[in-house]
């Protein structure tokens, strides 16, 4: 991925030089870069690895998921908080994952203590079960356990691609 990048980066200097302007001209460098992009594109199967934008649009999509469960789990806690007619259940559950490689296990983690309402206290010593605390099981035991699924398609999107 990162020489696709520098490559694409090289191409977009190349043809601000081949324009022959007399300023360096911002529009000029990203059309050199998207004609950077078609020519990687067409070329990708020669590098031995996937077209590198695929990767990108990947980190955006983890980027984008990760905003809005953090949206929406922040106004279930607000509202668990703001309403005490609510019996909140705090409790702790396991998760089997199926990720393997250990930065995929701290992503999934670290992503997981980030969305207000869930904390990971453990995880087991092979990196396969994650012992999570969630401030009301009853409730958010199911959106947890949604967003962790979400969570880890995304990072097995991320890294395969």
């Amino acid at each position: 991925m990162p020489a696709q990048f520098l490559l694409n980066l090289l191409i977009a200097v190349l043809w601000v030089l081949l324009n022959d302007e007399s300023t360096f001209e911002v529009p000029t460098f990203v059309a050199g870069f998207m004609i950077g992009i078609v020519i990687i594109f067409l070329m990708h199967r020669f590098f031995g690895t996937p077209f590198y934008l695929r990767r990108v649009i990947s980190m955006l999509k983890l980027l984008w998921i990760f905003n809005y469960e953090l949206i929406t789990s922040s106004f279930l806690i607000m509202k668990q908080i703001l309403i005490p007619s609510t019996k909140i259940e705090p409790g702790i559950f396991t998760y089997e994952t199926k990720l393997k490689n250990d930065w995929q296990v701290t992503a999934l983690a670290l992503l997981l203590m980030l969305t207000p309402g869930s904390v990971v206290l453990r995880v087991s010593p092979e990196g396969t079960t994650f012992f999570i605390h969630a401030m009301d099981v009853r409730d958010s035991k199911p959106l947890v356990l949604k967003s962790i699924r979400m969570y880890e398609k995304i990072i097995l999107e991320v890294s395969r691609s």
